[in-house]
């Protein structure tokens, strides 16, 4: 089986997305340190017109063995949102686990990191080089297919510097020069190398260059995707079965957006959603990324107050402000978004996504909504771990990057990274 162990959950989904339309059999699952959930009490989910419940209570998903046969294993830990040394130690533990690493590098072992250098990417590279005995890393995070590459040492987005480009306002990894050396100066102390990529060609010399058995690759999606083409090894196909769009008509929400259900969407009642106010919402979309802007799709918009996001307010206000904004509102559904951007740092990224994630909480309550869509990974990772969702069966990729998959409570969940476009997602018929 292969193994690709991911920072942050979009980056996750993003390969898990990619292996899957390629027709592999794909298993994500979210793994973290100890943490409550939100609801200790256990959550519904619709199986066959009835309910069946899954438990939130335990504080720990359970690692993973390595699984049997073949197909993809992807992991999402939360090291990104970590100090250098938690993620160090962080991929430490889980590496110790997986069956397919205790012999090294003879699995197919893919770090994937952010295209937009963020992360503690020296101190995980150390780490599964320990683990894994591989004698060097060779790590691209350069996206030639999305305009991201390395030119003479200096990351480019679309032709901008990176330190020129929104990321320049990360709260946790601000782009302050655009130099990769400069950004990641312990890199090649490490035995790290960052070679120039500004091809998909280039990818390609850069695998068959370095691919001696005793190297670690590590990067992009664009990289993890030419390694997987040169891989080879068979691997084991799956057949996706069409499943179909749902809609909703006579008043409600049309969301004929490419969103692939397995089951037809409830009416409303008490046939499934979640309440807020007087209404069921049954699709709930959170803008909680820094690079985040709204679609204009017709959805009432939930802006977090100002003195929530200073933390001169508590969530349960933008709570309450949600509710009454709902109350008599006939949309099923709603957006979640943070409109201002003054504040950076790590305590103030941490601030973000938990406020997100206790919101998300209280709207939601003890019922699955019937779709969830997430925009940021750090974000994603904070509501559905504290929910206690932590495993899912990809369903579908609607464009790179932008994947949708299966909770085990029922909800389809659409994950999006804060840099990428929608897809396909919204369109309508």
């Amino acid at each position: 089986m292969q193994t690709v162990i991911a920072d942050d959950i979009t980056g996750a989904a993003e390969i898990a997305g990619i292996a899957f339309s390629k027709g592999m059999r794909v298993k994500l699952q979210i793994i973290g340190p100890k943490r409550p959930p939100l609801k200790p009490t256990p959550i519904p989910s619709r199986r066959e017109g009835g309910l069946a419940t899954t438990s939130a209570e335990t504080n720990q998903t359970p690692l993973p063995s390595g699984g049997d046969g073949g197909g993809l294993q992807v992991i999402a830990t939360d090291t990104r949102s970590m100090s250098a040394q938690e993620a160090y130690d962080e991929t430490l533990r889980i590496c110790r686990h997986l069956s397919p690493l205790s012999g090294g590098l003879g699995g197919l072992l893919y770090k994937k990191t952010d295209s937009a250098l963020r992360g503690n990417v020296v101190s995980e590279l150390r780490a599964l080089m320990e683990a894994t005995g591989a004698r060097r890393a060779v790590w691209v995070p350069a996206n030639p297919s999305r305009g991201r590459v390395i030119r003479a040492g200096v990351y480019y987005i679309g032709e901008k510097p990176i330190s020129e480009t929104d990321f320049s306002f990360d709260p946790e990894f601000p782009a302050r020069t655009s130099s990769v050396r400069e950004r990641f100066p312990d890199a090649a102390a490490n035995g790290i190398l960052i070679p120039d990529a500004e091809t998909t060609d280039d990818l390609r010399r850069i695998l068959r260059q370095y691919d001696d058995g005793h190297t670690l690759f590590a990067g992009a999606a664009d990289f993890y995707e030419v390694r997987h083409a040169l891989q080879p090894t068979p691997i084991p196909s799956r057949r996706e079965e069409p499943t179909p769009i749902p809609s909703r008509r006579e008043g409600r929400l049309v969301c004929s957006c490419a969103c692939s259900s397995q089951t037809p969407l409830p009416s409303g009642g008490d046939g499934g959603g979640f309440q807020v106010g007087g209404g069921f919402l049954g699709l709930l979309l959170l803008c909680g990324s820094t690079q985040s802007r709204p679609p204009a799709i017709g959805i009432p918009i939930s802006e977090m107050p100002r003195a929530v996001y200073d933390g001169d307010a508590p969530a349960s206000d933008w709570l309450e402000a949600i509710r009454s904004q709902q109350a008599g509102h006939h949309s099923d559904s709603l957006i979640l978004t943070i409109p201002h951007r003054h504040r950076t740092g790590k305590a103030a990224a941490v601030h973000l996504r938990s406020v997100m994630a206790e919101v998300v909480g209280g709207l939601i309550g003890r019922q699955c909504p019937d779709q969830l869509i997430i925009e940021g990974g750090a974000t994603a990772y904070a509501v559905l771990t504290a929910l206690g969702w932590t495993d899912f069966e990809l369903t579908r990729q609607i464009a790179p990057g932008v994947v949708q998959m299966r909770a085990a409570c029922g909800t389809l969940v659409t994950l999006k990274p804060g840099s990428y476009a929608w897809g396909g997602l919204f369109n309508t018929d």
